[in-house]
Order: structure tokens, then C-alpha cells, then sequence
């Protein structure tokens, strides 16, 4: 049972979008796909519909009582809503930011989220993890609950700085608690065909990563910037968009290879 985090620390580059659309691409195919918010912004909460005010428990109460109760973490069952077929979500709000003093002061701070997850595991085939834009606390526990690391990249001039901090931070998590955490994937996002700097940054990420970058790649698609606000994502809400069908072709190309492996 595969549990990815979606990761990089920079901002703006598709890794909501990237969260939400895997997982619901994953619960399309029959999947049954638990999605995490993990992001004080709560993006992925309501990118899938769900009323952040109306949220009995969050991602906050799971920590909070992973903290509390260390040897039988409870909290996870009344946090995860149903969204769709074969579709969960832990949802996140701005109280997840007030997480990481908690976390802090923690007998094994970087564990916590992977030890909170640990009674729900057998429920689900996949687990993905949508990460804040820092390399900070919540972002560790996500290296150290994950099998896998995804890493969206935007086709820009930046694209590759700050990736060695993020390579970095991953290598010391995987000698120091997780030895299991990899790159798996890098997804190229808002890939536009008609601007030359985009073919430039392809090159370079692919000459940097080789065959961990996807096949598939995102383009800039105005359906991936709408669905947010219907509560849905693109995958659902507009299957025949040029963004859903890419999303569509890099499940089919992630679940694949997770089985051939």
C-alpha cells in the first residue's frame, strides 16, 4: 500500500493540484485512496468540496491526540470524511498551523503523523499527503510517514532552486528514521508547448533526475484553476480537458509502474 507525499518546498507549483487530482484520479480507477491536507492553508479540503467551518476534526486533532495518546492514537477514525467512491479525505484548517509547537516538545516529533496513521492503514490502497510549501516540521513527518516522494515542477526559470535543499532534507530523513523514503516521481506542471524556456527547464530536470521524471506531463490548463471552485477536481468535474486527461495518463503511468515494482 503505497503512501506518497507530494512535496517541494516552493509555492505555486501544482502540488494541490497535483494531490487532488491523483487521489481523485486513484478512487476513479477503483482505488480506495485516503487523501491527508497537511497544509495550515487547507487548499485540498476545499478543493474537494468540503466546508473547513463544518469540519468536526481535522488534521490538528490527529496530532494533538497522537501527541497525547502515544500508544493508542485514536483520533484519525473521526477526522477522515467521505468525499466520493473509494475517495476519503483528513482535512486540514488554519489550527494546523498552531501544530508544529505541539509537535516540538514531542518524544519523537517526526514520527507523529506516521504513527497517527498507523490504525487506518489496511483500510486504504493508497495514501497521499499534500505538503505545506516549507521544509519544516509537518513537512518532515510526511518524509517520515511516506514510502515515496513526488515532486511537482513547474516549467520555469526557478524550477530547479532550492531542489538541493529538498534532495537534502530527503537523504537525512532516509538515514536518520525512514530508510524506505525515495524520490518517485517528478511531475512537470504547467507545461506550455509554445514557450522555448519550457523545453529548456524539461531538459535540464530530465538530465538531473533521468527516469524518475514522469512521462506524462501537466500543461497550463484554465479547467485546473476552475475546478478548485466547484468543490471537485479537474478529473472529475471536467474528465475531457486537456489538465484531466494528463492527470488521467500519470495515475495510469504511477499505478503501473507501483505494480510492476
Amino acid at each position: 500500500m503505497p503512501i506518497w507525499g507530494v512535496v517541494n518546498q516552493k509555492g505555486g507549483v501544482g502540488k494541490t493540484t497535483t494531490a487532488v487530482n491523483l487521489a481523485a484520479g486513484l478512487a476513479q480507477k477503483g482505488h480506495r485512496t485516503l487523501l491527508v491536507d497537511c497544509d495550515p492553508q487547507g487548499n485540498a479540503t476545499t478543493g474537494l468540496g468540503l466546508d473547513k467551518a463544518k469540519a468536526e476534526s481535522t488534521l490538528y486533532e490527529v496530532f494533538v491526540d497522537a501527541v497525547d495518546n502515544p500508544e493508542n492514537p485514536t483520533a484519525i477514525h473521526d477526522a477522515i470524511a467521505h468525499i466520493a467512491d473509494n475517495l476519503d479525505l483528513v482535512p486540514a484548517t488554519l489550527d494546523l498551523a498552531g501544530a508544529e509547537p505541539i509537535l516540538l516538545n514531542a518524544v519523537g516529533k517526526e514520527m507523529i503523523l506516521r504513527d497517527a496513521l498507523a490504525p487506518i492503514l489496511r483500510q486504504y490502497e493508497w495514501i497521499i499527503l499534500d505538503a505545506p510549501p516549507s521544509l519544516g516540521l509537518l513537512t518532515i513527518n510526511i518524509l517520515s510517514a511516506a514510502d515515496a516522494v513526488l515532486v511537482p515542477m513547474q516549467c520555469e526559470f526557478y524550477a530547479l532552486e532550492g531542489l538541493s535543499q529538498l534532495l537534502k532534507t530527503v537523504e537525512i530523513v532516509r538515514k536518520r528514521i525512514n530508510p524506505k523514503i525515495h524520490i518517485a516521481k517528478v511531475l512537470l506542471t504547467m507545461y506550455d508547448t509554445r514557450n522555448r524556456l519550457t523545453f529548456q527547464v524539461t531538459e535540464e530536470v530530465r538530465t538531473y533526475f533521468g527516469d524518475k521524471v514522469a512521462t506524462s506531463v501537466i500543461p497550463r490548463n484554465v479547467r485546473l484553476s476552475e475546478s478548485p471552485s466547484f468543490g471537485e477536481a479537474a478529473v472529475g468535474r471536467f474528465p475531457t480537458s486537456k489538465g484531466a486527461e494528463a492527470y488521467m495518463a500519470f495515475v495510469d503511468e504511477v499505478v503501473s509502474e507501483c505494480v510492476v515494482h
